[in-house]
């Protein structure tokens, strides 16, 4: 088959799905940034109208349903489920927790800094302490009240919008989730490896509200703060690397 011969051949996907195929229409570089503008506009709309919502000082009835949901009706201080339930919820939020979040975001930091990306391990801690400022700066802004429905089952020391823990896991293991699965050169183990870090995220967040320490809301919110925190960061990531003013994170794929 000749070069002009192959250019005419159809691709799989389109011979399948034919119209609809978007590749028809856009370059595979066109219809990645449609999609992650698509992310970023979702993720800044939802933020907007939970903190919309927030303005208004009310707790909606789903707040309040969830949160009781989860509770003894009998005992308000007991969480449903059985201890074991109860210890494994704490541990889950401690992966969202100042400590663990730190101490791995120095670990990775290092071995970037070890392995000669020196500007990649800069980036990577300058976007998690952007995103430490921006959670805070939101709970000075909105300031509101942490659940008392419920006697709470970790110890809190800030506002509760958004969450702090759902937002700060979300920039760490998805912005490391992201770099990891760039290493690799199987999309199966880099759907894994963003899947783990998404899990990871979610698992977090909903331990905040099982432990009647945030509303359901404030976890919403630190999640699409933080997702978006993410991907903005690793598109400035991708952009300096395209300069070469950040070392790249892939390898070739083995032949």
């Amino acid at each position: 088959m000749t070069a002009s011969q192959s250019q005419n051949v159809p691709h799989p996907v389109a011979r399948k799905f034919g119209w609809w195929d978007p590749r028809r229409w856009l370059t595979a570089k066109e219809l990645t940034m449609l999609v992650v503008l698509s992310l970023l506009a979702a993720g800044l709309w939802g933020f907007i109208r939970l903190a919309q919502y927030v303005e208004t000082g009310e707790v909606s009835h789903l707040d309040r349903h969830l949160v009781l949901m989860l509770r003894n009706p009998d005992d308000p201080a007991d969480p449903i489920g059985p201890l074991w339930l109860e210890e494994m919820m704490r541990d889950f939020t401690a992966l969202g927790g100042t400590g663990v979040l730190t101490l791995m975001v120095l670990a990775v930091g290092g071995f970037l800094a070890m392995a000669r990306k020196s500007h990649a391990a800069l980036l990577v801690l300058v976007s998690v302490v952007g995103g430490v400022l921006v959670s805070q700066t939101m709970k000075w802004a909105y300031a509101r009240p942490r659940p008392e429905l419920v006697p709470h089952g970790a110890e809190v020391y800030t506002a509760s919008f958004p969450s702090g823990h759902a937002m700060m896991s979300a920039i760490v293991y998805l912005t490391l989730g992201a770099l990891l699965a760039r290493t690799q050169a199987n999309p199966g183990v880099r759907a894994y490896v963003l899947s783990v870090a998404v899990t990871l995220a979610l698992l977090v967040g909903t331990s905040r509200v099982y432990l009647g320490v945030h509303w359901p809301t404030d976890v919403l919110a630190g999640w699409a703060l933080g997702g978006l925190w993410a991907l903005v960061c690793l598109m400035a990531m991708l952009w300096l690397q395209s300069r070469g003013r950040v070392e790249e994170d892939t390898d070739e794929p083995a032949r």
